[in-house]
């Protein structure tokens, strides 16, 4: 059962990383997704007040959806934050190669550290390169964390296993609201 579920998720993802374009519109449960997030993050990590009172901006990802059989990858929707307001929306896609197998469910945060990295983010067709590390949000994690080229990153696990030893990027797109 467990297996024909993950297989299913798989293909679904694969599917509609294959089938989605760069549409995502805004929607109007978007930011209050985006806020439910934030609180997560906050829970799991309340030392990360830091970044978003010191951020210029940040991209909120309530749900990004990973799976993989070899070749994997990842897809998910998210609000744009500049100065604590929502701008926009965008949408994150992935593709990996390599040994992996399994899926998973996760959040993600992008912190902007000033107005020229979030710039780059939304003039459209933003890359994280892969080797690009996140940091799993948990407790006092924060504190250790900096910003790479203006950007630092945060994930917070919600469901599933991956097990992987890939490579890949992800791509985001940007649509003002």
């Amino acid at each position: 059962m467990i297996r024909k579920r993950m297989l299913a998720l798989v293909v679904a993802l694969m599917a509609a990383i294959t089938l989605s374009t760069a549409a995502h519109a805004w929607d109007a449960n978007a930011e209050k997704k985006a806020q439910e997030t934030i609180a997560a993050f906050k829970k799991a990590d309340p030392g990360i007040q830091t970044f978003f009172d010191k951020a210029y901006g940040y991209a909120v990802f309530p749900e990004i959806g990973k799976g993989a059989i070899g070749i994997g990858g990842a897809h998910g929707t998210g609000t744009v934050y500049e100065k604590g307001q929502a701008v926009g929306s965008t949408a994150m896609t992935q593709v990996t190669i390599g040994l992996q197998l399994g899926a998973q469910a996760y959040r993600e945060i992008i912190f902007f550290e000033n107005k020229a990295a979030l710039d780059k983010f939304k003039s459209g067709n933003y890359e994280v390169s892969a080797n690009a590390s996140a940091i799993a949000a948990k407790e006092g994690a924060s504190k250790s964390a900096n910003y790479d080229l203006g950007v630092a990153i945060f994930t917070l696990g919600t469901e599933g296993l991956m097990f992987e030893a890939s490579i890949g990027g992800q791509k985001f797109s940007y649509e003002p609201r």
